[in-house]
């Protein structure tokens, strides 16, 4: 089985790109991705592409040969739908892929276009990753969702919406320096505490914003690499991927993930680590809460314990494990369909060092990503470790 190798990465910077179609966008990353790896665009053999609501955002199906046209690739290319986990799930079966001894090159990420709707024409759009029978025609939006999840936490563990603001200045904090973030600027605590609420107990504050942008990753086998003599410093060890009930009210547990749970477990057991051996985490921050629950699930803290952890400065940028020093979905931008591809870029550059925040974190070699799906009823997880080469 090979090793699979990240030889190259690339984004768009996250926000409104009113000017700029679907296909730039992707071009855009692909093409920078491609220039970091130094692989040609002939050898690529395949194009695994996450999107989520091109269909509704841009009326546009069948994107993925048209992305792989837009990027120059002659392979074929598919598209992989898995509400915001999309392309954490294009990237997982790239891996897979590669793994099996089918393919050395595969490039792989998403992209999203939300701006070309308004707020609530976006809020129904998401809402189709719901259960349309028994959650959207009853008027759940994830918004409110996700304030079912955090009540059910607060009343089973504790915390207070003062815990999650502390969420949100930590993450914003991180988004500070980074050049891909939709919002480069600090909040403080009583802004996050006094932004008008959205559905109790989230607030403005509490949630990601509506983002255009794309991301791409050039993945390689260990032999391609060697063979050409790419400079690839980052593998991705381990994949996971677990699922859950998708509507609310058919789960056993609200204020726990255990689709998440699942999916670290088997990233771990196939990276051959534990949740102790993790550095640095970027994780599916779509609303606070989302955060919490992400970081027990993934055993990087016991359950009932993630509330307090930025309040407490355990996950903040110079914490014991750093969370989401990208400024997460919160504050680097959701554009849905490219975020986990986006957290497989952020990963890679703050294990090789280039990335802005890459300082304050003391030579890491594991870092790990989560990806989300709706209410986490599906979830992806990847660990990716430094190769020291």
């Amino acid at each position: 089985m090979s090793t699979v190798r990240i030889a190259g990465v690339g984004l768009t910077p996250f926000g409104a790109h009113s000017d700029r179609t679907g296909r730039e966008l992707f071009a855009a990353a692909a093409l920078a991705a491609l220039e970091d790896s130094s692989v040609d665009r002939t050898a690529v053999e395949q194009l695994n592409y996450g999107n989520f609501m091109g269909a509704l955002a841009e009326n546009q199906g069948h994107q993925a040969p048209l992305m792989a046209e837009a990027a120059g690739l002659q392979c074929p290319a598919t598209r992989y739908e898995q509400a915001c986990a999309s392309s954490g799930v294009a990237i997982r079966e790239a891996v897979r892929l590669i793994r099996s001894g089918e393919t050395d090159v595969v490039v792989a990420g998403g992209m999203e276009r939300m701006t070309t709707l308004d707020t609530s024409t976006v809020t129904a759009a998401l809402a189709i990753a719901a259960d349309e029978l028994y959650e959207v025609r009853a008027g759940v939006t994830f918004p409110s969702a996700y304030a079912l999840m955090a009540r059910a936490y607060f009343e089973q563990f504790g915390g207070d919406r003062e815990d999650l603001a502390h969420i949100a200045v930590k993450n914003h904090a991180n988004a500070v320096e980074n050049e891909y973030a939709q919002y480069q600027n600090e909040i403080t605590l009583t802004e996050a505490l006094e932004s008008p609420p959205v559905a109790t107990p989230l607030h403005l504050y509490d949630a990601c914003p509506i983002t255009d942008g794309a991301s791409a990753v050039v993945l390689v086998s260990e032999e391609y690499a060697d063979a050409h003599g790419l400079a690839a410093p980052v593998s991705i060890a381990g994949s996971g991927q677990g699922g859950d009930n998708l509507a609310l009210q058919d789960r056993k547990k609200m204020a726990q993930t255990p689709a998440t749970a699942a999916a670290a477990e088997e990233a771990y057991a196939d990276a051959g680590i534990t949740a102790t051996d993790v550095e640095f985490a970027e994780v599916h921050d779509c609303f606070t809460i989302a955060e919490v629950l992400a970081i027990e699930s993934l055993g990087l803290f016991e359950t009932g314990e993630g509330i307090s952890a930025a309040r407490e400065g355990k996950t903040t940028a110079d914490g014991e494990v750093p969370v989401n020093l990208s400024g997460g979905l919160k504050a680097k931008g959701h554009p849905v369909g490219a975020t986990g591809g986006s957290q497989i870029v952020e990963v890679t550059r703050l294990l090789r060092g280039d990335h802005p925040n890459s300082d304050v974190l003391d030579d890491p070699t594991v870092g790990l990503t989560h990806n989300a799906g709706g209410t986490v009823a599906s979830a992806v997880v990847h660990v990716l470790e430094a190769t020291n080469e």
